[in-house]
């Protein structure tokens, strides 16, 4: 039986190329994901606001260029596919709408998600408290609790 599919967004997944305080959290879903076989996905969009956060952290100085460089070859290594199917943009849309959202990037990835009929995970705590009581299949990744090993 093949696994349904994970969608990611970007502040989930620099959070393995980034060292922040839920990164360890982070690397144990993506490494139960990968052991599991699961397929993550993520619209378009997820390549350009992942090199967007890791290109601003040089310019401002919070991390060297050559790390940068390690960043940026990170995050593309991690192999989430990136889908694009037709009707993306008017379902994002419409969820935007729908959860009064100021822009429209994050619906992008709530749109595919529903549209693939999977689970979305995010490190962003205001996207999901913003719909998580009408998607429960929206996911926060400060509430994944990694299982524990059998001894």
């Amino acid at each position: 039986m093949r696994k349904s599919p994970v969608c990611v967004d970007a502040s989930l997944a620099l959070k393995l190329v980034i060292a922040e305080e839920d990164s360890p959290l982070a690397h144990s879903l993506w490494d139960t994901w990968v052991e599991e076989g699961v397929e993550i996905v993520s619209p378009p969009l997820f390549a350009f606001e992942g090199v967007s956060v890791i290109r601003n952290k040089v310019y401002r100085g919070l991390v060297p260029p050559d790390e940068g460089e390690l960043m940026f070859k990170a995050f593309f290594a991690q192999k989430v596919k990136l889908l694009y199917p037709e009707g993306l943009h008017e379902r994002a849309w419409e969820i935007a709408k729908r959860f009064n959202r100021p822009q429209a990037y994050d619906s992008h990835y709530l749109a595919l998600a529903e549209m693939l009929g999977c689970e979305f995970w995010t490190g962003d705590k205001r996207l999901y408290n913003a719909v998580k009581d009408k998607l429960p299949w929206v996911k926060w990744l400060g509430n994944y609790q990694p299982q524990e090993e059998a001894g």
